[in-house]
């Protein structure tokens, strides 16, 4: 016997003790699909015949074949289960993860169960118990099937049971293998036209012939596509009959899948004699019936009842239902499956227009399977949460829709007319506001806490701990900026491996080296400008922001920090400062060239005051103070030691040394603050454009970067600095040491230093990814981060010991982050998705990593 199961099911075992249940199990399944009541028995109590803990070994096979039926795996139960009580916790487990349950019999024969279990000292029950097992088992035999399983297969001999063989086959909405491309259609409703006038538009050949009296057609699809029909062919529409040819043409023709529709049901229902209410346009379809040729009805009733809930395709990529599907029912198989596939799901609740009020599962919805499906009528196809509605209600006026998968191209045609007027009148979205916008007004945690894993483009899976989600969470809920506007946050940066040189902890040596033994071969070096790092985005107008952003109030743009909080504390400012962004890009020409309406930025913005001031009043300029009081002290008593002639001569100059060290330290920040009193105080430096409308610039270099923000520059009023920049071929010694020199000027003169990248934005080596950038800071300014003397002679040892791998791999995983955050705002997924990853970088940041690096 060649026993054909689902190759997604729960499969129960049903013998006696010695009937060969675990014996055919071994021989048939995998070591991990067989959960034994036995094994787990001997889990609990190292005794796999311990009765005694039965009820919590089964509780741990419950457990793990309920694990096993989420992730859609298969599972076997090996016990028993002779009684029909034994058996009904495994149909509802089945029916809970809408798998199929498959009952084995194994009925061997009584006396062989019972000469099977003398041979194992373990089995020290008689016969009366295998008798008793085996007579519940053949009592229950026909009731099998109205205990809820699907399949029932019964081996009633040693022969049958070493001769069965197991084959599994998928699920009949299993088509993972057919990876198209598809063209999917939304609901028809008997609009043959207009369906024919799409499949033009799509390039299909449509041929209509009559012979003998039979009207046929014949569908010629675009080399390689597929159709594929979300359901309700027919009902309210004036040509039913010929949208039924034209599928079932195709779907005989093995270039086209169609799933069932409620309307399609309800037909088949009709067709087979069964009690229906004619209504919502079955009357139509019946009376166009009327008129059609006795062998084209005869073939409807087998093609409607042949018509599964869903189809899964591409790889598992993409799932076709009319109502729609949650996540869990994807690929599975059970009554719940079909009639949320069918109806979707309803509150319980009638509008006023005598309507069932549907829940709206696309807005739960969080699977990486993209789900489309028709159903519900609305005005425009659009996404939300992976999810498509491809009924724009042709038939009652609107447009017939289709996807091209798997380019996601929408193609739709006008109806002719209104063919029906819809008892729930169209609608428009209030205030225009998207569908996924809709979706996004109320964000959730589960969506962002925990351990996460998040893959990315750039450097595969990024995982995040969850007790650094935690910390992003309290900040990102507490102190953030809208989270419409936060899109990106921008990596931490490596600084470049420590100097040998004596005196120094930096300089631009190390950072050629890195990046020259990796195997890049041209960086380019710019000025590090001493301000905040900051995020722009920047739109057109408060209109732009509303529909690209969601912003509900009058904001045009927005401006924030590394930890996503409002740059300004004044509104006033922020927008002041968008408006001389805006202009420059207006002079510059960028908006027409860039052919977007908003942009996102990444930039420093001075002086460092602006943000740091606090922190200088606060703890920079106390520790100057109280530094050059208690040193001042100290040096003068020493100088008092020294006129009582005390031999204090090595000791006194240390301590000069040390307050010449702390007078530098005071004075290290003064070139980077300054009084701001309105916009004309601040000066931005962009040095990254990260995106625009339909475009991630990752792909282009850093020197078309920079020469974007020297375009910004010269066409500000003044608002928008020049970063000096410069490329270095590594293999010209002359160039690297020119630009030594240049990075020894800027930070002579009081420059923070400079930032060595790559002149790709994103470099690969053998290795794989390569730092997107080292910053060379001066000495300078290290004073203000190591403090006033970390390069004497006795500290700077210390500091050379510093342990670069975390930082560099903090600032590779944040990259790779921020380049994903950017790939799926672009593409206008969901904003968990893009939270997601946002969130993550935030939760990076946490980590326990020198904060001085």
């Amino acid at each position: 016997m060649n026993i054909e199961i689902p190759d997604f099911s729960l499969v129960v075992l049903i013998g006696s003790t010695g009937s060969g249940k675990s014996t055919f199990a071994a021989s048939h399944f995998l070591p991990t699909e067989v959960i034994s009541s036995d094994h787990c028995r001997a889990l609990v109590a190292d005794d796999e015949t311990d009765q005694s803990v039965s009820a919590d070994a089964f509780d741990i096979v419950r457990e793990i074949a309920g694990r096993r039926l989420k992730h859609r795996r298969l599972a076997v139960i090996d016990a028993t289960n002779v009684r029909p009580a034994d058996r009904k916790g495994w149909v509802e487990l089945a029916r809970k993860w809408h798998a199929l349950p498959v009952a084995i019999v194994f009925d061997p024969g009584i006396d062989i169960c019972i000469d099977r279990n003398k041979t194992r000292p373990e089995r020290t029950f008689g016969g009366p118990v295998v008798q008793r097992m085996v007579s519940e088992i053949r009592r229950g035999l026909g009731g099998l099937q109205r205990e809820g399983f699907r399949q029932v297969w019964k081996l009633d001999s040693v022969e049958r049971i070493e001769a069965a063989t197991i084959a599994r086959q998928p699920l009949w909405t299993d088509k993972r293998h057919d990876n198209g491309p598809f063209d999917i259609v939304g609901d028809i409703h008997g609009c043959a036209s207009e369906l024919q006038a799409l499949l033009a538009k799509l390039g299909y050949q449509v041929t209509w012939s009559e012979a003998t009296g039979h009207r046929t057609v014949t569908v010629t699809p675009p080399a390689g596509r597929k159709l594929v029909v979300v359901g309700d062919l027919v009902d309210r529409g004036p040509q039913s009959p010929d949208v039924l040819r034209i599928i079932m043409s195709m779907v005989a023709a093995g270039t086209a899948y169609a799933v069932q529709g409620n309307h399609d049901r309800k037909f088949g229902r009709w067709l087979a004699g069964r009690k229906v209410t004619i209504a919502h346009g079955l009357q139509a379809t019946i009376d166009q019936l009327a008129s059609e040729d006795r062998s084209f009805r005869d073939t409807l009733p087998a093609f409607l009842d042949g018509l599964r809930s869903h189809v899964w395709l591409d790889g598992g990529r993409l799932a076709v239902a009319h109502a729609g599907l949650k996540e869990e029912m994807i690929g599975r198989g059970s009554g719940a499956v079909r009639e949320f596939a069918l109806y979707g799901e309803t509150t319980g609740e009638i509008d006023e227009f005598g309507l069932p009020v549907r829940a709206d599962w696309a807005a739960n919805y969080r699977g990486p399977t993209s789900v489309v499906y028709g159903h519900t009528p609305v005005l425009n196809a659009e996404w939300v949460n992976n999810t498509l509605c491809l009924d724009t209600g042709c038939v009652f006026g609107g447009r017939l829709t289709a996807l091209r998968w798997p380019e996601r191209e929408i193609v739709d045609v006008d109806a002719e007319r209104v063919w029906c007027e819809p008892i729930r009148p169209l609608a428009a979205r209030a205030g225009a506001v998207s569908a996924q916008a809709e979706a996004d007004q109320l964000l959730d945690i589960a969506d962002v806490s925990g351990r996460r894993w998040i893959d990315t483009t750039l450097l595969n899976r990024v995982v995040v701990a969850e007790e650094n989600a935690a910390a992003a969470l309290e900040v990102m809920s507490r102190f953030a900026l809208a989270p419409q506007w936060l899109a990106y946050l921008p990596p931490t940066m490596s600084p470049s491996e420590t100097s040998a040189r004596e005196g120094w902890l930096e300089r631009p040596e190390e950072a050629f080296a890195h990046f020259r033994d990796r195997g890049v071969s041209e960086v380019v070096c710019e000025e590090k400008h001493m301000g905040s790092r900051a995020v722009i985005a920047l739109c057109r107008s408060t209109d732009v922001a509303k529909a690209r952003f969601n912003i509900a109030g009058d904001e045009s743009g927005a401006i924030w920090t590394r930890t996503g909080r409002a740059f300004f504390n004044d509104a006033a400012m922020t927008e002041a400062l968008l408006a001389r962004l805006r202009q420059a890009f207006d002079d510059a020409g960028l908006w027409q060239e860039l052919q977007s309406d908003w942009v996102l930025l990444d930039a420093e913005i001075m002086p460092w005051s602006a943000k740091a001031g606090s922190l200088i009043e606060s703890q920079y300029a106390p520790v100057a103070a109280s530094s050059v009081a208690g040193l001042g002290a100290a040096a003068e008593a020493l100088a008092r030691a020294a006129r009582r002639g005390l031999d204090v001569a090595a000791l006194g100059d240390h301590f000069r040394d040390r307050v010449q060290r702390v007078a530098r330290y005071g004075e290290a920040w003064a070139p980077y603050i300054w009084p701001v009193s309105g916009v004309d105080d601040l000066k931005v430096a962009p040095f990254h454009l990260l995106a625009s409308e339909g475009r991630v610039w990752f792909d282009q270099d850093h020197v078309w970067h920079m020469g974007i923000a020297d375009r910004l520059a010269a066409a500000s009023q003044s608002v928008v600095t020049r970063t000096h920049w410069r490329t270095v071929t590594l293999a010209d010694d002359a160039a690297v040491a020119d630009a030594i020199a240049w990075w020894e000027q800027l930070t002579a003169g009081g420059g923070e230093g400079m930032v060595v990248k790559p002149k790709d934005f994103v470099a690969r080596g053998p290795k794989g990814l390569i730092q997107p950038a080292l910053k060379v800071r001066g000495s300078e300014y290290l004073r203000i981060i190591y403090g006033p003397e970390y390069d004497a002679p006795e500290h700077i040892i210390r500091l050379r010991q510093r342990k670069l791998d975390g930082k560099r791999k903090l600032a590779l995983r944040e990259f790779a982050l921020g380049h994903e955050a950017l790939t799926r705002f672009v593409a206008r997924e969901p904003l968990r998705r893009v939270h997601e990853c946002v969130f993550a970088v935030l939760a990076l940041e946490s980590e326990p990593i020198d904060p001085r690096l």
